[in-house]
């Protein structure tokens, strides 16, 4: 089993792979998928923003089976999305939880100018109690982020009996532009 630290190098190795050769290098082999059909052993859970450019398993250059992603808009964070990393950590073992967003976020900046009709109001009232009165896009995002890091740790912290420790919960944002990943400090 990959403790959270190897894991969490580990995606740090393939984001600076992929980021030098602007390729793809997870294995999505036939042999892969057959390999897969008796069962998932992934990494680590990713919680994500739903946008089309940001492919987790291309930016951490990973195959098939490897990250167990949750994707939704904003990459916010309520009991659905809980319950699908209660499922990764506590049925599939997966040793690391990472939080990823990404610069130029729709979700962040229709909630830095104030646009939220319809179901999308949700999504920017999660967003907007996460980055308070940030103005900044970039801030924002690392806040919502460092939000979202916050409330994982806190649904799964019993003192009893913690589901998840402190390090294996990292937050990340994602540069559309350059495709390097920003590993953020709680502190930020």
């Amino acid at each position: 089993m990959h403790t959270s630290e190897i894991v969490l190098q580990t995606l740090k190795e393939g984001n600076a792979a992929y980021v030098k050769s602007g390729a793809f290098a997870g294995d999505i082999s036939s042999e892969k998928r057959l390999a897969l059909t008796a069962g998932q052993s992934p990494r680590a859970v990713v919680i994500t923003c739903a946008d089309s450019r940001v492919i987790p398993e291309v930016i951490f250059s990973c195959g098939l089976g490897e990250l167990f992603t949750i994707r939704i808009a904003g990459n916010v964070i309520d009991s659905h999305q809980l319950g699908s990393i209660e499922y990764a950590v506590s049925h599939l073992k997966t040793p690391l939880v990472v939080i990823l967003g990404h610069t130029g976020c729709g979700a962040v900046q229709a909630t830095l100018h104030g646009e939220a009709d319809g179901h999308i109001r949700y999504i920017v009232d999660t967003i907007r109690k996460a980055i308070g009165e940030e103005k900044d896009p970039r801030a924002a995002c690392h806040r919502n982020v460092l939000c979202a890091g916050k409330e994982i740790r806190a649904a799964f912290s019993a003192e009893e009996d913690p589901l998840l420790r402190e390090e294996q919960v990292a937050c990340a944002v994602y540069d559309i532009e350059t495709g390097k990943v920003e590993w953020l400090d709680e502190d930020d």
